[in-house]
């Protein structure tokens, strides 16, 4: 169960009466929709075994009649999605093994299923370690073996095998590249599948022709199979070319390292076969099942903010774009319910799901979350009865320890006590630093699961 670990911290005397019943209800809020997106919970409820059939979201397998049936997989839900599974399908599993962030593994219990550490959001030996026993295991498998698959967010990073004779060095760099030039996920995806040997349907490729089944959490907006985690399991919907437009688009084609380019030019030109695509032979006993997303955690949010009292407003589970102007509208929307009650009369409640981007310019530390929490800030400054806070659910916030943070009308008060310029630690995306000072770090750990980001707007 997820806790906000500073929550009387968040909580404590010197805020006014007003915001600290407000910032309560952000903060139950929060803890609620963690528990929504528990993936032992969703497994539990959505994964059922009667007699010797599995039965997933309408989908019936027959247990009984596969020769062995293997778990794999990787990502920063599958440590206890395995460890539910397997006490749900103990006696059917002969073996397995899934990947999961350094640091995580001891807190699974699983006796068939062997869960190795990798890295992330940046790969490591590790991660090609850990891809490369998958995939031995999967090309074990025959026509009458099932391949159960525990896919989440986190899973890029976490099952990475560079493709021929790209070195995991040279795949760090354009990964780090990547995640610092402010491209969507989908692009980012979009080059990590074709310089791997493992993505974009490849561990579907080394199964086949045995019955694959994915299960999925999916931390990409819309739910698009082929990204989530890079999709594994998935045909692929991008090429070649889509890699190297996204490397062009954000000026990155020539600082990338000479192998990759090779290899994408290659492929473009047809010298390297392209990804798995929809109409492939190896997709024909293929099942891939999302059990869970970030609109479940909204609606979770949205239940919650209900059961206080408030008139309430699921904006969207697609929030995308640069951080620190989705914070900025969010600050502009709680200004105008304050001031107009448009377009919900106060007490309100809004729920915003998704993923925005972070475009680093400055030498700060800090996240997408906490980026949109102190960018609001700078909207609602002296207005009593706003609390706008923004998390990350996997309970990481870029790459700092914080999962997000909370802000109200006060915040920018008390930074100016302390003679310290917001504006100048946005500019310099130095949120961390900003909250570590003033207050509104919002910390609960690894959480064990992913599904994006939420942002919620109060107004008492």
């Amino acid at each position: 169960m997820v806790r906000i670990i500073n929550r009387q911290e968040l909580l404590n005397s010197t805020f006014s009466q007003n915001n600290r019943r407000v910032r309560e209800i952000a903060l139950n809020t929060v803890e609620a929709l963690f528990d929504a997106i528990d993936p032992k919970k969703i497994i539990e409820s959505k994964v059922k075994l009667l007699d010797n059939f599995l039965y997933v979201e309408g989908k019936k397998f027959d247990l009984a009649s596969y020769r062995k049936i293997i778990v794999v997989g990787g990502g920063k839900a599958s440590g206890p999605m395995a460890e539910v599974l397997e006490k749900i399908l103990e006696n059917y599993i002969d073996n397995g093994l899934i990947v999961v962030p350094k640091g995580t593994s001891k807190r699974y219990k699983t006796k068939k299923i062997e869960i190795l550490e990798a890295s992330h959001p940046i790969p490591d030996d590790s991660s090609v370690m850990g891809a490369k026993k998958i995939l031995s295991l999967t090309e074990k498998v025959n026509e009458n073996d099932l391949v159960i698959c525990l896919i989440s967010g986190g899973g890029s990073s976490l099952m990475a095998l560079p493709r021929d004779n790209i070195s995991i060095r040279d795949k760090k760099k354009v990964t780090d590249m990547l995640l610092r030039c402010g491209a969507t996920i989908n692009e980012i995806n979009a080059v990590r599948k074709h310089i791997s040997a493992f993505k974009g349907g490849q561990l579907a490729k080394a199964a086949y022709p045995a019955t694959v089944l994915g299960l999925l959490l999916s931390d990409v907006l819309g739910d698009p199979l082929d990204v989530i985690a890079s999709g594994p399991t998935v045909p692929d919907s991008t090429t070649f070319k889509d890699a190297i437009d996204t490397l062009k688009k954000y000026d990155m084609w020539e600082k990338a390292p000479k192998s990759v380019k090779k290899i994408l030019m290659d492929g473009e030109t047809g010298l390297i076969e392209e990804t798995p695509k929809k109409d492939s032979y190896v997709f024909q006993k293929v099942s891939n099942i999302v059990l869970g997303n970030n609109r479940l955690a909204c609606k979770a949010a949205i239940d919650v903010l209900k059961k206080h009292g408030l008139n309430t407003l699921f904006l969207t589970s697609f929030m995308e774009g640069e951080a620190r102007e989705f914070g900025t509208m969010l600050g502009a929307i709680a200004k105008e319910i304050s001031v107009s009650g448009n377009p919900l009369p106060p007490p309100v409640g809004i729920v915003v799901g998704g993923e925005t981007t972070v475009t680093v310019i400055g030498n700060g530390k800090g996240g997408r979350n906490q980026e949109i929490a102190l960018s609001a800030a700078l909207r609602i400054k002296e207005i009593d009865n706003i609390v706008i806070v923004s998390i990350s659910t996997d309970g990481v916030d870029g790459p700092t320890d914080a999962a997000g943070a909370i802000v109200d009308g006060e915040t920018l008060k008390r930074s100016k006590q302390l003679g310290l310029n917001a504006a100048e630690y946005l500019k310099n995306n130095d949120s961390y630093s900003f909250f570590s000072h003033v207050g509104g770090l919002v910390f609960t750990g690894p959480t064990g699961t992913n599904v994006n980001d939420i942002s919620m707007i109060i107004v008492s």
